[in-house]
Parts: structure tokens; sequence; C-alpha cells
């Protein structure tokens, strides 16, 4: 059977069934939660919610149930983040030896059951805890991270060094656009067949992915001869993935490696800021005085796809008379400005508006991704993009545990808070690229000069990775 060197199609159906996924299961522990503290069943209509009415005892239990889904999604990401930052570092790196798809195939699977435990809790109104459960065997899986850091890996195996700013920004557009369509559908889903049916149909469509990566999509590593075998074989074989990633850093030039670290750690705090804030967008639409139904929450959604448009847009027209340290620059400030502006948006129209200083939010991400992958050897691909999934998870697992802990605590009294706190946070990513333009790390001739390596390899083109040996 012919296969195919695409593996867009599975980011995209990735996208808009984990995106299908998110929103609804946010509405849906918010609703079990309020029947829970307020012994009363959820009402929604089409044009009012629940806290249109504004007595004291309502704003109270209001309040209660925000606190209490702030918390619920807490423990549900400490369930997932700490085995998912483990098996996304091995994953990844793993894939530069067994095959990129190795760290595309296993996040679906867990993705798939997630969603089918949702679907059976929501279904038949199971306890809340099995949610919790599902989190952990997900994070065991390696979650989207790894899934994202291997997709971003096969597109470096396949294109050419001038080519991966765009192609890895186009990669994050169809992202974004694929998890807005989805966000917009789910508010007319849960109208039309309420929670289960939506689960189920993500599902589905996780298991659509799995046949098209094991069937079609074509492998960019070719996996060694013999398969490793025995206990002491393992042992060796795991000790490689971690050398690898050591040796990422051990092996390579004190300007290299500075360049490396800058990028990582300005990764890093970008979405430290960046998904803290978003995060919480829809706790933010649900409290007063927004009181968004389901459907705005779609709209809202839908909307933010044109910030991954206008993300895209922007790298691939300022890629051509900007360095890439100024663009990541440009998009920090975007969400800097976004952040500090919905912090304040206390009506509808102005919560629609935020996403447009949101609009080149998104370039910062695949931007420093490239830059990264430039100046690697095309053999540590699998361990640059592991320590990216790694820093990935570990700062979207801070992130969401930092600012759901600071808006329950705030939300009494302050609920933009923590968009304040987001939009200080990208100070710090701004001051760390700011030292790679003063120090000219970035410059084309010195990243030449960092890989020793000519890249001249054509888009498609097969790599030949080195086995490790580990003695």
């Amino acid at each position: 059977m012919r296969r195919l060197y695409l593996v867009e199609p599975v980011v995209g159906v990735y996208a808009f069934a984990m995106f299908m996924t998110y929103p609804l299961l946010q509405q849906y522990i918010y609703r079990r939660l309020w029947e829970q503290v307020t012994g009363s069943p959820y009402t929604s209509s089409l044009n009012s919610s629940h806290c249109e009415d504004n007595n004291s005892n309502l704003s109270r239990q209001h309040e209660e149930v925000q606190r209490e889904a702030s918390l619920f999604f807490l423990y549900s990401e400490l369930c997932f983040l700490f085995p998912s930052l483990v098996m996304s570092l091995l994953l990844v790196s793993f894939s530069d030896r067994c095959g990129r798809k190795l760290a595309i195939v296993t996040p679906l699977v867990g993705d798939f059951q997630f969603a089918l435990t949702y679907f059976l809790v929501s279904h038949f109104s199971l306890d809340l805890n099995l949610v919790l459960a599902s989190a952990f065997v997900m994070g065991l899986t390696g979650g989207p991270t790894t899934l994202i850091g291997g997709s971003f890996a096969y597109v470096a195996d396949v294109c050419s060094s001038g080519q991966k700013t765009v192609r890895m920004a186009a990669l994050d557009m169809l992202l974004g656009v694929l998890c807005g369509l989805a966000s917009f559908c789910t508010g007319f889903f849960i109208r039309a067949a309420g929670f289960s049916w939506p689960f189920l149909t993500a599902a589905l469509l996780h298991l659509l992915n799995l046949a098209y990566v094991l069937c079609l999509l074509g492998e960019t590593v070719e996996a060694p001869a013999s398969p490793v075998a025995g206990g002491r074989s393992t042992r060796e074989a795991l000790r490689g993935r971690f050398q690898s990633v050591y040796l990422l850093f051990a092996a390579s030039s004190r300007r290299r490696n500075t360049l490396l670290l800058l990028a990582l750690l300005a990764f890093t705090f970008y979405k430290v800021a960046k998904m803290g804030g978003m995060s919480i967008f829809i706790l933010y639409e649900l409290n007063a005085p927004l009181c968004w139904t389901e459907l705005l929450v779609g709209y809202g959604s839908a909307l933010s796809t044109a910030i991954f448009v206008g993300s895209f847009v922007g790298v691939y027209v300022l890629s051509r008379c900007l360095r890439d340290v100024y663009i990541v620059l440009l998009g920090l400030l975007s969400v800097a400005v976004g952040m500090l502006m919905t912090a304040f948006a206390k009506t509808t129209l102005l919560m629609f508006l935020v996403r447009v200083p949101l609009l080149f939010s998104v370039m910062p991400a695949p931007v420093l991704r490239s830059m990264m992958s430039k100046i690697v050897l095309s053999s540590e691909q699998g361990a640059l993009f592991a320590c990216v999934a790694f820093v990935e998870m570990l700062s979207v697992g801070i992130a969401l545990i930092v600012f759901s802990s600071t808006y329950a605590s705030t939300v009494s009294w302050f609920s933009g808070f923590s968009f304040l706190l987001a939009s200080g946070l990208t100070l710090i990513p701004m001051a760390l690229i700011g030292s790679v333009v003063c120090l000219r790390l970035d410059m084309d001739g010195e990243t030449i000069a960092l890989t020793g390596e000519d890249d001249t390899e054509a888009p498609g083109e097969m790599l030949q990775l080195p086995s490790w040996d580990v003695n």
C-alpha cells in the first residue's frame, strides 16, 4: 500500500476531537457541580442564563461552584501531569530510534479511552472520580504534547531548513482552526444531543485517526533491524534515550547551548502565561457579569480561530522581512495586551473583542520551535522535540495549577486578576529573547556554525538516523 507523508490530517482530526472534548468536559463538570452544590438543576435558555438573577444567595452559590470547578480541574491536571512528564520525554526521544509513529499512536490510544470514559460518565451519571483515573491513564500515554511533539519532529524530518518556520506555523494554524471549529460545534451539539454523544463522537474520531496512522501514514525514521529484547536490552534502550537528551547539551558548543536554553526558557514562560490565561476563559465567561450560555461559549471559541489564522499569516508575511526573534517579540506583546484587556472585559462585546489584540499571540510557539530545530542535527530532532514536549507539558501543568488555584482564590473579589498575572509573566520571555538579540545568537551565519551540518534534505526525504549503542 502506498504510504502518505502528511501528518497534517492526523493533527487536524486530533485537534477537532480534543477540542470537541475540552469545552464539553468543562461545561459538563460545571453543571454536575452546580447540581451538587445547589441541589437544583442547571437552567439554561437561548437568551438568558442562571446567573442573571442578581440576588446575594445565588451569587454565593455561583462563587462556590466556580471554586469547586476550578479545584476539580486542578486535581484532574495533577493526575495527568506527573505521568505525562516522564512519558512525553521518553516517547518523543524514542522516536529517533523506533520511528515517529510511536509518539503519535500512543497518545491517540490514551485520548480514545479518555473520551470514552467521559461518554460513560455522562451517559450513566457515574462518579466523577472516574474522570481523575482516566486522566492518569491518559498521562501514561503521553498526552497531547507527545503527539504534537512527535508531529513537529515528523515535519522537521520532511522539510528543509528554510521551510521549517512556515510549515510549523501552518501546523499550529491547523491546530487552532480545527480546535475553534470543534468548540463552535460543541454548543449546538449540547443543545441537540446533550453531553454523551459528543464525547462518543470524539472517541470515534480518535479511532479514525489511529486507522490513518497505522495504515496510511509513512514512517520517516527507519527502525533498527533487530527489536529490543530482554530486560538488559530494554534498560540499555531507556538509558540511550535519556543519554540522547543529555548529549543534546553536553556534546555541543557553549554558544549553541546558550541559545537553546534561552529559547527553551522563553518557550516555557510563554506557555505558562498564554495557556494559564486561556485555561480560565470558559470559567470567566460563565461567571457573572458575562453569564454566557453554551452557544456564546461556542461562538467565542470559534472566533478564537482567527487568532491562529492571524498568527499563521503573520509568520508567513513577517518571516520574509524580519528575523525570527522579532516575530517572537511581536507575538509576546500580543499576549500581554490581550490578557490585559481580558482582565477588564465585563460585557459580551468587549469579551469578543479581546481576540483582536490576541491576533498574533500564537506566533512565538512555531517560531521558537523552528529556531531550535535549525540549530540541532538531523539525528537530534527527536531528542530536541522530546525536550520541547517535556517543558511544554511542565509549563502547561504549572500554568493550570497556578492559574486554577489563583482564580479560585480571587474570583470573589476580582475575577480578572489571573489575566493580569498572565500579562505580567510575558515580560520574562521578552527579556530572554531580548538577550538572544543582544548576544546576536540568532544570526543565520551563527546558526550554520552551531550545527555544522549542511541541510540539503528535500521534503519527504527519509532520514537514516544512527542507532544508539549504550555500553
